[in-house]
């Protein structure tokens, strides 16, 4: 009788360890079915809501606005500053032309760089909802006189 009892009791002892495995075994598969959702989840959760805190901030669409106007008037500035100068070019001495020169270069570069930052957010899928209507969809850089509105 004592060896049915030993058994007997390696048998309970025996369940009783696939019962503990089983029980850890459905809460890895609880925990990864709701916890593990959400952390898979995480990233795309973050992003849209990232985007919303971004995208539907008021001070982000205000700011949006204002950077279309201002970089479409830093192409108009940058046109009207290399007018005048090649006006004063005209009547300059060498060493002045050669100074109005580089300048209108430099000038150039500006604008070209200015209009890729237009060109370039213009493109943007959050921030192109924000330029205003009047505003061209995009600005030349070939373009000798550019147009703030259409």
């Amino acid at each position: 009788m004592a060896m049915g009892q030993v058994r007997e009791g390696a048998r309970l002892g025996a369940w009783a360890v696939v019962g503990v495995i089983g029980l850890a075994v459905l809460y890895v598969i609880g925990a990864f079915a709701f916890g593990g959702a959400g952390w898979i989840t995480a990233p795309f959760r973050g992003e849209a809501e990232k985007r919303e805190n971004t995208v539907g901030s008021g001070e982000f669409r205000q700011t949006t606005y204002e950077q279309f106007f201002d970089l479409c008037e830093a192409v108009q500035n940058a046109e009207g500053t290399i007018q005048a100068l090649q006006e004063e070019r005209k009547g300059a001495s060498e060493t002045r032309k050669t100074q109005i020169d580089q300048s209108i270069t430099a000038l150039k570069a500006t604008r070209i760089e200015s209009v890729n930052e237009y060109n370039s957010k213009a493109r943007q899928e959050h921030r192109a909802p924000f330029r205003d209507k009047d505003l061209p969809y995009r600005l030349d850089a070939g373009a000798e006189r550019t147009t703030c509105t259409d």
